[in-house]
């Protein structure tokens, strides 16, 4: 895969200033990246683009106060240059195609790593989109499947942490707190904290109520 032989500009819109802290870090190590900017809401991003347009947008699809495919299509229809690959922790099929035909030019986990994120930002830039697996499969089933993949609502969702998300993944994919711990370096304590929290913010009466919530809301496939 070649890299970019200019100078990149990344901006990113998501409102949560941690996760924005933190790829900033990772995208401020890459050698090609000469600037990284940020911004918590659309309004903020806007001007920032018409002062200089960024090669790449990093978007999250839920936002307080518009959606992802709302916020691509605004973007898109006054920038239509941009190249915007979404970061998010909706999996399902649904919001993948719809964010794609939205014109959005990857769509990957926010628990995606480092690697993975580093060949995306550099085949988008260097040809214009970044098909994952993931991907493919899901607009090949909405092709096959159209009435399975309508335009999706995006749930009213309670606020996760990025970990917190990290935890119900591994939940649903039915590793125990001894695995879960090995897995992200922490304490069986502090993921039984983690849990114990996404009970109380889901309401879910235990971890198979965790699965059910995220099933139910698209954040597994």
């Amino acid at each position: 895969m070649p890299t970019p032989t200019t100078p990149v500009h990344i901006a990113l819109l998501d409102d949560h200033q941690l996760f924005r802290q933190g790829m900033r870090y990772i995208l401020q190590a890459l050698p090609y990246v000469e600037s990284v900017t940020e911004a918590s809401e659309l309004a903020e991003l806007q001007a920032t683009c018409r002062q200089r347009l960024p090669d790449v947008l990093l978007l999250d699809l839920q936002m307080p106060n518009i959606d992802g495919p709302e916020a691509a299509r605004l973007l898109l229809q006054e920038f239509p240059d941009l190249k915007i690959i979404v970061l998010s922790m909706f999996a399902a099929d649904k919001y993948i195609t719809q964010m794609m035909k939205a014109g959005a030019r990857s769509y990957l986990p926010k628990d995606v790593d480092q690697e993975q994120l580093r060949l995306t930002i550099e085949e988008v830039i260097t040809t214009g989109f970044h098909f994952t697996p993931r991907i493919s499969r899901a607009l090949i089933r909405g092709v096959q499947h159209p009435e399975r993949t309508p335009t999706p609502k995006l749930p009213d969702l309670v606020q996760l942490t990025t970990r917190e998300h990290e935890v119900l993944r591994l939940i649903c994919q039915g590793c125990t707190a001894a695995d879960i711990a090995e897995q992200l370096f922490i304490s069986r304590r502090t993921v039984e904290g983690h849990r114990q929290k996404l009970l109380e913010k889901t309401s879910a009466p235990n971890s198979a109520g965790l699965v059910v919530y995220a099933a139910r809301h698209g954040l597994i496939d």
